[in-house]
């Protein structure tokens, strides 16, 4: 019996990882003339209540600026998110990392440019 339940939890686990994957690509603008950063996540979803982009972290030049949490992602392919970023000028670069759910996290790094 005890060994059963061992392998009826080291299954779910195994399963849940199958299941879970870290979003494929991000796709990162800035418009120097809006001050705004735009970030569009591929991550190719069932159920976007449930499997998800539930972080996103920006850094500029290297350090950390924005953290925000989701609770749910825009559609069963991407997540959008937009930031106003006031600071950054020609020759800054960002870095974006979004976090899925479940398992797994990608990172992306654009320079600005004219």
């Amino acid at each position: 019996m005890k060994k059963t339940v061992i392998l009826l939890i080291l299954s779910l686990f195994i399963c849940q990882a199958v299941y879970a994957h870290s979003p494929s690509d991000i796709n990162i603008s800035y418009s120097q003339s809006t001050k705004m950063l735009k970030a569009i996540i591929s991550h190719d979803v069932a159920d976007p209540n449930n499997h998800y982009v539930r972080e996103v972290i920006v850094g500029l030049n290297g350090k950390y600026i924005v953290e925000q949490f989701l609770s749910g992602q825009d559609n069963k392919t991407t997540q959008t998110v937009s930031y106003l970023i006031p600071d950054a000028k020609i020759g800054d670069t960002f870095y974006v990392e979004a976090y899925c759910s479940i398992s797994g996290k990608l990172r992306k790094e654009i320079k600005i440019s004219r």
